[in-house]
């Protein structure tokens, strides 16, 4: 079958993954894939391994065993993946002491995006950020955590990256803001050269933007379902036992 055709085709390989600390494995997940152009959701609860799982692909942290490819590129062996990757997993992801343009700006020097392509970028986000980032003369660092996760997840798009990366990006933002997020998310979900990855607490933010939900529980996978009209429920359930 002609490569063109593959529906199937893997972005994100992770074979024989966990991390250990202190003789506690907080993540163990034997064998995942996700392919290229899904909208990918990660749920659980606090301490489940969504976040280390992220830092893992992201190369923050190192695993103890097995690894995470990245359009077949091993991420803690090779820098490769970063000119396709865009992420945005806190507030440290940002810097402080820059305006948000100042921060725009920089990020497009990285992926060699030029001031009239981040304008053009920034204008077309404008209703996301409403009127509360751009032009105001604050630092990163006085703005609110929600105005703060508006400049970091606008940020991950520039350069148009293949792999995007958002880890609880709906928390601090206000119900507005949240609807103008998901809008985002679903039209890079529709682009099938785009792999969305999501995690978040909220459940039925996920399923809305999300074509497959994974649930962790204790750092291993305890659900990986297509999202269906009763995936909410179905997740509902199961975290309410």
């Amino acid at each position: 079958m002609p490569l063109e055709n593959k529906p199937n085709i893997a972005m994100i390989q992770v074979h024989q993954l966990s991390k250990t600390y202190n003789k506690t494995t907080v993540l163990n997940i034997n064998s995942l894939e996700i392919p290229k152009g899904q909208s990918f959701g990660l749920v659980g609860n606090n301490g489940a391994g969504k976040t280390t799982f992220f830092s893992l692909l992201l190369d923050l942290i190192q695993p103890s065993t097995g690894y995470i490819k990245s359009n077949d590129i091993q991420v803690n062996t090779s820098e490769n993946w970063k000119s396709f990757t865009g992420s945005f997993l806190d507030e440290n992801f940002l810097i402080g002491y820059l305006t948000p343009e100042e921060y725009f700006y920089f990020i497009g020097d990285l992926r060699n995006q030029n001031k009239a392509d981040i304008d053009a970028l920034l204008a077309k986000h404008e209703e996301f950020f409403n009127g509360e980032i751009l032009k105001n003369k604050k630092y990163l660092r006085d703005l609110s955590k929600g105005n703060q996760k508006k400049v970091g997840i606008i940020a991950t798009l520039i350069g148009n990256p293949e792999v995007v990366i958002l880890d609880e990006p709906f928390a601090n933002l206000d119900p507005t803001t949240v609807s103008r997020l998901k809008k985002i998310i679903k039209e890079l979900a529709d682009d099938p050269n785009v792999t969305v990855l999501v995690s978040s607490h909220d459940l039925q933010h996920t399923v809305e933007v999300c074509n497959r939900i994974v649930a962790l529980n204790k750092g291993e996978i305890v659900k990986d379902i297509q999202t269906s009209k009763e995936t909410l429920q179905e997740l509902e359930l199961f975290f309410a036992v």
